[in-house]
């Protein structure tokens, strides 16, 4: 262990310790944009700078490591100076259209300028456009809100491993693309929205829940996926008792199989929660056509069909397919039906191949 003195603070935390950590342990809060506790370090961005004394510049907190005797001062005049300039910055090739954009309320780059009172660019200047034209069905790319923070693309490396996207060029033309600066499409993307996830600004949303409600503004209801048996935990938005998308809950205690992360279908093939295809209320077939009819009547008239084919024909007549979309509760019942009461061991499973 070892001790350090953060804004007049003793604290004492592990060798190795990072100091943004050290300085969050003692209570500061340190404005970050690309750092990631899930990401490979990358101290690009330099909001997380802080005064070190004895150092002759101002120290980038999340990739230098806490050491014995530090003393620190997280909000002094050189550190708020420096996190204003580096906003000035940034504001400086970001496109601000914060009243549409989906971001609206939950971006970082917005949260940072109100604190730092940051309204304009001394910076400002014809500066390269990227354009957003990407025909994928599921992400919308505005680089012209990109800030660099490149952690698109170490989620993109580190969580999913497709490595589809990089950064093209250096300086003020740099952008992230795919391949050839080709579309996402024609890459290795799997469409699973890691980056989404950890896109602190506007440049990458969802395609599917544009529109339909901003993320900030939406009730958050924590759920599990069921579109495979891994049991991945996501975020229902819920806005005037309709999904209008899922976003990422990425707390280890509430998400611990998955931690946020989703695939194609967990964050994008959720619409069908609405569509008018899907049946409200059991039907029964009576000549030949099918009529509404209660749930009591329903399982009725389906454990009658069951019974006459077990008298007739005999146990092993019937046999059950589960699924994966259910818990392992309900598929044990589903077993314990077939083998206990029906009489038969045949039993399988959608997910089996």
């Amino acid at each position: 262990m070892i001790k350090l003195t953060i804004d007049g603070k003793e604290i004492e935390v592990a060798r190795g310790t990072m100091l943004l950590d050290a300085c969050r342990q003692a209570g500061a809060d340190i404005p970050t944009l690309c750092y990631d506790p899930d990401l490979r370090l990358a101290g690009s961005c330099r909001m997380c700078v802080v005064d070190v004394k004895g150092r002759p510049a101002l120290v980038a907190s999340c990739v230098a490591p806490a050491e014995n005797g530090m003393v620190v001062q997280t909000e002094s005049d050189d550190v708020v100076e420096s996190r204003k300039i580096i906003l000035e910055l940034l504001a400086a090739r970001h496109k601000f259209e914060c009243p549409t954009c989906e971001k609206d309320g939950d971006c970082k780059l917005q949260d940072y300028m109100y604190r730092y009172g940051v309204k304009e660019s001394r910076y400002d200047g014809e500066g390269p456009h990227f354009g957003m034209e990407d025909p994928n069905p599921f992400i919308e790319r505005d680089y012209d809100k990109c800030i660099m923070c490149t952690r698109c693309v170490r989620a993109c490396d580190g969580i999913t491993g497709a490595q589809a996207i990089n950064v093209k060029d250096r300086g003020h033309h740099a952008k992230i693309a795919a391949p050839f600066d080709g579309k996402l499409a024609d890459s290795t993307c799997v469409f699973c929205g890691q980056c989404i996830m950890v896109c602190p600004v506007g440049a990458l949303t969802s395609k599917v829940a544009a529109g339909k409600g901003k993320p900030a503004q939406n009730e958050k209801v924590l759920t599990t996926c069921t579109y495979c048996g891994t049991g991945c935990t996501l975020e229902l938005n819920v806005n005037n008792d309709r999904v209008v998308g899922v976003t990422s809950n990425r707390d280890a205690d509430w998400s611990p199989v998955n931690k946020g992360a989703l695939c194609v279908k967990g964050r994008f093939g959720w619409d069908f929660i609405h569509s008018p295809d899907r049946l409200t209320t059991p039907m029964i077939r009576e000549n030949g056509e099918l009529r509404p009819a209660s749930w009591d009547e329903a399982l009725d008239f389906a454990a009658g069909k069951i019974k006459g084919i077990k008298e007739k024909y005999g146990s092993d007549s019937l046999a059950m397919f589960s699924s994966a979309r259910v818990t392992n509760e309900e598929n044990y019942i589903a077993q314990k039906l077939m083998r206990a009461v029906i009489g038969t061991n045949n039993v399988d499973h959608c997910a089996r191949l």
